[in-house]
C-alpha cells in the first residue's frame, strides 16, 4: 500500500514540476529572463535531485 501511495506522490510531484516549468517559461517569454530565472530553469530541468533521493527511500 505504501508503494502505491509513494508512486502517486511522485507522479503528483512530476506534474507540479512540469506546471511550474511551463509557468516559468511563459513568464520569461512575456517579461524576459534574468540570471536568476535561468538558474531556476536549469535547476528545474535537472534529471536528479535531493527530492528524488528522498522519494526513492
Amino acid at each position: 500500500m505504501a508503494t502505491s501511495r509513494n508512486h502517486q506522490g511522485a507522479h503528483g510531484i512530476g506534474q507540479t514540476e512540469e506546471q511550474l516549468n511551463d509557468q516559468a517559461q511563459a513568464a520569461a517569454q512575456i517579461q524576459g529572463e534574468s540570471e536568476t530565472d535561468r538558474e531556476v530553469l536549469a535547476a528545474a530541468n535537472r534529471q536528479d535531485s535531493e527530492l528524488d533521493e528522498i522519494i526513492e527511500s
